[in-house]
């Protein structure tokens, strides 16, 4: 499982995680009260499964009304730019049909 959140529900966490008089430090607690308290909610009610990339979002109320919201999507299949040595037909030091011919 891997987060993604994005810059709505950054600029919201620091705005909510900002004190004029503490700086950053109450951002901690921020991000456990509103992203971790209610990622691990959905994660034990199964709205959110093992493999997924969870994106963390915000929804369109306005001010202190705002919330996070939580969505999982499927994390995508890594496909390789080249194929693995062992199927290019590439192996060693050789260099193709010519040192084949030699």
């Amino acid at each position: 499982m891997s987060l993604e959140i994005t810059p709505a529900a950054k600029k919201l966490l620091a705005h909510r995680g900002f004190d004029p008089v503490l700086g950053a430090r109450p951002l901690r607690r921020t991000i456990q009260r509103e992203i971790e308290d209610a990622l691990s909610e959905k994660i034990l009610y199964g709205e959110l499964s093992a493999g997924q990339i969870i994106v963390v979002d915000v929804d369109d109320a306005e001010g202190a009304a705002q919330k996070f919201t939580f969505r999982g999507e499927p994390k995508p299949i890594a496909v390789p730019d080249t194929p693995p040595v062992a199927l290019s037909g590439v192996e060693g030091d050789e260099e193709g049909p010519a040192a084949a011919a030699e």
